[in-house]
């Protein structure tokens, strides 16, 4: 019993939480295109700082390379001069110096690779930024014209309104003219009284006319003239 209970408010809390996110959804939608935008500047400032220790550890690598190449040019010329203590010196400065240059350059290299991996991912980012935003444009056009929608469908009423009023209105022009009808229906009496054929028959000159025509009156008033 309590899980049951437990699953039909869990149904329920659900149902609630999309409804909110329906009818929330375009400032849900601009709230995480805003978040998006401040992590893309977080990354960004990011990446400048590796460009920088990038550009300060590649200065002292060629610092070194400096250092190292007039350092070893001395060096021959003690060993050159027979001077051995002196060359020995600078042996042991240019190992040290060697040393460390294959550090500054794992570093330079470390740096470059993580400078490279950061600046696509900015890259992907504002791509991905952009896209939202102008999917926003149309996001809000479509939640616009749903809202008006809506709003049109509250005032007029719901479809089976509108349609039970298209029904009366057919309904109403297609009915039959009852003046029509009531003609009909005086033939159709006349025809089981036998008065049509009756009419026939005086209007064909058997007998005398059942009515007064017009042909008759303008005789009469001719006969007297």
């Amino acid at each position: 019993m309590l899980s049951l209970i437990r699953t039909l408010l869990d149904g329920a809390s659900v149902r609630a939480e999309d409804g909110l996110k329906d009818r929330f959804a375009i400032d849900l939608l601009a709230q995480r295109i805003r978040d998006a935008e401040a992590g893309l500047a977080a990354a960004k400032q990011t990446l400048a700082s590796l460009i920088v220790r990038q550009r300060a550890e590649q200065a002292g690598l060629d610092q070194l390379q400096r250092r190292h190449a007039d350092l070893e040019s001395r060096t021959l010329s003690a060993l050159a001069a027979g001077n051995n203590g002196l060359a020995e010196s600078g042996a042991a400065a240019i190992a040290e110096l060697e040393n460390e240059r294959e550090v500054r350059r794992a570093t330079v290299q470390s740096l470059g690779e993580k400078t490279l991996r950061m600046r696509v991912s900015v890259e992907r980012a504002h791509r991905r930024i952009i896209d939202l935003n102008q999917g926003m444009i149309s996001a809000r056009a479509i939640d616009a014209e749903r809202k008006a929608q809506s709003r049109l469908v509250r005032s007029i009423g719901h479809s089976a309104s509108l349609n039970d009023a298209e029904e009366l209105l057919a309904h109403i022009t297609g009915a039959s003219d009852p003046f029509e009808e009531a003609g009909i229906l005086d033939e159709i009496d006349g025809e089981l009284r036998h008065e049509a054929i009756r009419d026939r028959l005086a209007n064909a000159g058997h007998g005398p006319a059942v009515k007064v025509r017009a042909k008759d009156v303008l005789e009469r008033l001719k006969a007297v003239n």
